[in-house]
Formats: C-alpha cells, structure tokens, sequence
C-alpha cells in the first residue's frame, strides 16, 4: 500500500508543478494556466529576440527591400554605364569582355552592400554625426510676434 500511496503523490506533484500548483478542472484555472503558458511563450520569443536568434519579419522585409532595390539600381545603370564604352569597339569579343566587367564591379559594389536595418533592435539606423552632417546648424530661434495689421476695435454707437 505504501508504494501506491506514493506513486499517486509523484502524480500529484507533477501535476502541481506542470499547472504552476493550480488545481486543474475549473475553467478559472484553465484560463489562468493558459495565460502563465501565454506569457511564458512570450518572454522566451523576448529572450531568442535578444539573443539573435528570431527575427521580426518586417525588418528582414524591409532588409531585402533595400537590398533587392540595390541591385535594381546598379542594374538600370548597366547600360548607361556602357554604351559610350561599347559603341567605340568594333570587336564582338572586346564587347562581351566590357560588359562582364562591368557586371563584376556592380556584383562586388552589391556584396559589400550593407541595408541600414539592424534585426536584434527592430529599428533602422541612423547614421553617426562622424558620417556625416557634422557642420549642420540649427534654425534661427523664432521671435514669436503677431504678424499682419492689427484686429478692427468695434465702436459701440452711443444711441
């Protein structure tokens, strides 16, 4: 008997430990289970977001928005870039080996390309005052003075 007792407080305890020691059958503690459940879902997404290792899908989108529009630019820039080099050669061969380096330096312009979106802060980044904008001022203060003719007084008519 004594083992069956203690088999069913192993059980009894498990069960505890599982429902954060609610007891289960009421629809208050399911709700409250799912809830504890809800919340520890949320702080381990938090934790892997912190961690580097999930993303939010709106950065990565916006990442290979920027990206992807790279490379529609360097490729819509191809032909202007090569025209007045191709047009002065008369060689097929010679042709063929411009536009490939042409197409070399765009893919190695794209490589190093670096999209202003940082995954692990949801947020994009702004370049550092050393990068740029350094000597810009701020705007003259305002004087804060009514502008245009002054308001029309009314005259009350003595009668």
């Amino acid at each position: 008997m004594y083992p069956k007792a203690l088999m069913h407080y192993m059980m009894w305890l498990e069960v505890m430990m599982s429902t954060g020691g609610v007891k289960l059958g009421s629809t208050y503690d399911e709700a409250r289970t799912r809830k504890v459940n809800a919340e520890a879902e949320i702080a381990e997404l938090e934790l892997a977001k912190i961690k580097g290792v999930l993303v939010v899908a709106e950065d990565v989108v916006k990442a290979w928005e920027d990206v992807l529009g790279a490379f529609k630019g360097k490729l819509l820039s191809l032909p202007s870039k090569a025209a007045p080099i191709v047009s002065a050669e008369l060689e097929a061969g010679m042709c063929q080996k411009i536009l490939e380096d042409l197409v070399a330096e765009a893919l190695t312009e794209l490589s190093n390309y670096d999209p202003k979106v940082d995954a692990t802060t949801a947020a994009v980044i702004e370049p550092t005052s050393e990068e740029g904008d350094g000597d810009i001022k701020s705007a003259a203060k305002t004087k804060r003075k009514p502008v245009g003719r002054p308001k029309k007084t009314t005259r009350l008519a003595n009668k």
